[in-house]
């Protein structure tokens, strides 16, 4: 009987690992029916390191320019971005004339972008890439340039006409909630009306969560991705309260992200100036297990090889792209230390452990394998490899075995369970 109960244990465990992915794979709410963004996007998005900055007299290298764009093009093209995934090269507010022309279009400003933004599409093809660009759904973009209110329809047939891959469409200037949300709606039909395969990222629910909670299953039917919380900045604490919010709504948002549609954490900002190389760790780790869109914001003319490589790791990229399309979430947090897991193909998952202690040294955690992947990561056992910060591997361990990790303050440690 002893030997019976022995021999039907694993049996169990495995059909409850078939179990786990048959539940994994059932989809979520219904998408917007544009067969993109089925894995995360990937490029590379100007605002949190250039800003708004329209000064081409004064900093050349710095403004919102046809030059800029041009020169991160090539840079993606000959610097192993576009074959690591990042393949979006997109432009955000500030490209555009202060007025709309004769005929009612949206134009670029004449004097930064002389060629026009066709020309630069254009070019950006030519590199293997795709271009995006930015418009609001209110009377004025957030830094005063026209708003795509009332224009919808012109706007979106400009956007196909000139080449443009993805449109970033925030929600600034808008005089109520109605007008919001009909605006999004309404682009979103415009877009796909043009015949063009155009990404659309939204800004609803971030403009949406000061009056109600915004409806997420009629958001993803709209949008492939979009923002819920403000925008990041290149600092930790930009970071951890971004981790903090979504955690902290996970029950809300993270059953409704799949192939399609994503909700959008906003930039990685690694290789800039704010974060510690730790804490560059850390966001590169949580964005894979958020599956969130990877738009980097940084200069990548003038950027370490550290973040360079940390960015194109194919390890992790794997996982943020990984293609059962299921967002991670928080599964604990105890004595500052956060564990958080996504569940992957094969029957694999992804563990990140994160230490928000800011001050001593490293710390040990160690955890029960039997806790992870609703108990099924490692049934009966798998094999632990470490991604970050280091790539090392662990071994292999049983499912009643615990594991332990140390992890540097503000870092985090990212592991990958594969079944055996």
């Amino acid at each position: 009987m002893k030997l019976k109960s022995q021999l039907l244990q694993p049996c169990f465990l495995l059909a409850l690992r078939f179990l786990a992915l048959v539940l994994w794979s059932v989809p979520g709410a219904r998408a917007l029916d544009n067969g993109l963004a089925m894995t995360p996007t990937m490029g590379w998005l100007h605002w949190e390191r250039f800003m708004c900055n329209v000064d081409c007299q004064e900093e050349p290298d710095s403004c919102i320019s046809e030059k800029l764009f041009m020169q991160m093009a090539e840079l993606m093209d000959s610097d192993g971005w576009k074959d690591a995934g990042y393949k979006y090269l997109c432009i955000d507010d500030c490209w555009m004339a202060p007025k709309r022309d004769s005929k009612g279009r949206l134009q670029a400003d004449p004097k930064r972008f002389p060629n026009g933004i066709q020309s630069l599409a254009n070019y950006v093809h030519s590199k293997g890439l795709k271009l995006g660009i930015y418009a609001d759904v209110g009377n004025k973009t957030c830094a005063g340039f026209p708003g795509s209110f009332g224009h919808y329809d012109i706007d979106a047939k400009t956007f196909a006409d000139w080449g443009v891959d993805l449109l970033k469409f925030d929600g600034c200037y808008c005089d109520s909630v109605e007008h919001l949300e009909n605006g999004y709606k309404r682009m979103s039909l415009a877009l796909n009306r043009t015949g063009r395969s155009i990404v659309y990222s939204c800004e609803w629910p971030l403009y949406m969560w000061p009056f109600h909670e915004p409806n997420y299953t009629e958001i993803r039917q709209y949008c492939n991705h979009w923002r819920n919380f403000q925008d990041v900045y290149d600092s930790w604490q930009s970071i951890k309260s971004i981790l903090a919010w979504t955690s902290s709504n996970q029950k809300r948002i993270v059953h409704v992200a799949g192939p399609g549609g994503w909700n959008d954490p906003d930039m990685l900002v690694i290789g800039n100036f704010g974060l510690s190389w730790d804490q560059q760790v850390t966001q590169m780790a949580l964005w894979a297990i958020m599956a969130a869109p990877l738009l980097m914001s940084n200069d990548l003319r003038h950027i370490s090889p550290q973040a360079k490589a940390l960015l194109q790791n194919k390890d992790v990229i794997a996982i943020n792209q990984d293609p059962l399309g299921k967002q991670g979430y928080r599964l604990r947090k105890e004595d500052n230390i956060e564990v958080w897991e996504r569940p992957l193909t094969d029957l694999a998952w992804a563990v990140a452990m994160v230490n928000l202690q800011e001050i001593g040294g490293p710390r040990f955690h160690t955890i029960s394998l039997a806790s992870l992947g609703q108990g099924m990561a490692c049934v009966p056992d798998c094999t632990i490899t470490q991604l970050l910060p280091v790539k090392s591997q662990l071994g292999f361990y049983e499912w009643t075995s615990d594991l332990k990790i140390k992890i540097n303050p503000t870092g985090t440690v990212l592991l990958r369970l594969a079944a055996n």
